[in-house]
């Protein structure tokens, strides 16, 4: 029975045929296996994968054994989302990072500046949404390791330096890009038949446009045939960081839900985050995992409802509602 592999396949295959390093190629041997179509035609397959899989996991554990392991590309999510900078050398990644953050980062105008990932915290209103500064790729060169940042991520930002060569920019990241399945397209989509997270959502920072020339970002566009968002900025003057900002949130696909305890007024600071499309019972989770099966009913406030009007359990929530959640005994 013939294997027909898949687009997505032959690109994972690609990706671990060209990996440098042992992380990297157990990535891409776990999205091999992925995306593998399930028949009788690729048990083979699937065996082999296993197999190479299980001796390089065994050949990790040894090497992380003989002393101590840390993965400087490993960033643990904080805040309602993690967007991670991907552009090569002197883009002005870390310049969007400083102007939007409180993180140590090292603007230079030499390239290489950044050689490990910098996070740091970003505002839309009353939300935060982790930032990552990350070191820069070259036509030849990304960091080994580098990838499993962005296949862990919730988008990526692909920054382009509009005074600089953005043909050459944009080629290196989509190559980047495509040649590890990162994006969502056609050929690789959010998630597979499991649940497993495959392609990443992204959109275009174009950076510098103080010092850019005429008709730079209409240039860029033409040259990206991928539908991507484009958002033009300058880090030094400040033009259209609010506008990005707002960029990340609108991408994240979130809502900002405010709890009410009965009798006291809302807590209007620390808002929880939630996925669109989310219900009460879903916010009874995040506030109280142990106590969400008792809840009783809420009462809410918001859009489209009366203030104070008792809801159900899957009542769909609209962003910035007032939650007042009732547990039973």
């Amino acid at each position: 029975m013939p294997a027909n592999l898949t687009p997505q396949y032959l690109k994972a295959e690609k990706w671990y045929k060209s990996a440098t390093s042992t992380d990297e190629k157990i990535l891409a041997l776990q999205q091999m296996l992925a995306v593998l179509p399930k028949h009788k035609g690729t048990d083979h397959i699937k065996a082999d994968l296993r197999k190479k899989l299980g001796k390089l996991k065994d050949t990790d554990a040894q090497k992380k054994g003989c002393g101590t392991h840390v993965d400087i590309f490993h960033v643990p999510r904080s805040g309602s989302g993690q967007i991670v900078l991907l552009g090569t050398p002197n883009c002005g990644k870390s310049s969007i990072v400083a102007a939007l953050t409180n993180a140590k980062v090292n603007v230079a105008d030499f390239p290489f500046a950044t050689a490990a990932p910098a996070p740091g915290m970003a505002t839309f209103e009353d939300v935060k949404i982790e930032l990552v500064d990350m070191p820069p790729i070259t036509a030849d060169y990304s960091a080994p390791g580098q990838v499993g940042t962005y296949r862990n991520c919730d988008i990526i930002a692909i920054v382009i330096d509009l005074s600089g060569d953005v043909l050459d920019q944009i080629g290196i990241c989509m190559d980047f890009l495509e040649s590890r399945s990162l994006l969502i397209d056609s050929k690789t989509p959010a998630h597979d038949s499991q649940g497993n997270s495959l392609g990443k959502k992204a959109f275009c920072i174009c950076t510098k446009s103080d010092i850019a020339g005429p008709g730079a970002l209409d240039s860029l566009k033409e040259l990206v045939e991928h539908p991507f968002e484009f958002v033009e900025i300058s880090a030094e003057t400040g033009e259209g960081l609010e506008e990005l900002t707002g960029t990340f949130f609108r991408l994240l696909d979130i809502i900002r839900v405010y709890a009410k305890p009965p009798g006291k007024p809302a807590d209007m600071t620390d808002p929880f985050s939630l996925p669109a499309g989310s219900t009460v019972m879903d916010l009874a989770h995040v506030v109280h995992r142990q106590l969400a099966e008792k809840l009783k009913f809420a009462r809410i406030w918001g859009a489209g409802v009366h203030d104070g009007q008792n809801t159900q359990r899957n009542h769909v929530l609209n962003d910035k509602d007032i939650i007042e959640l009732h547990f039973g005994k």
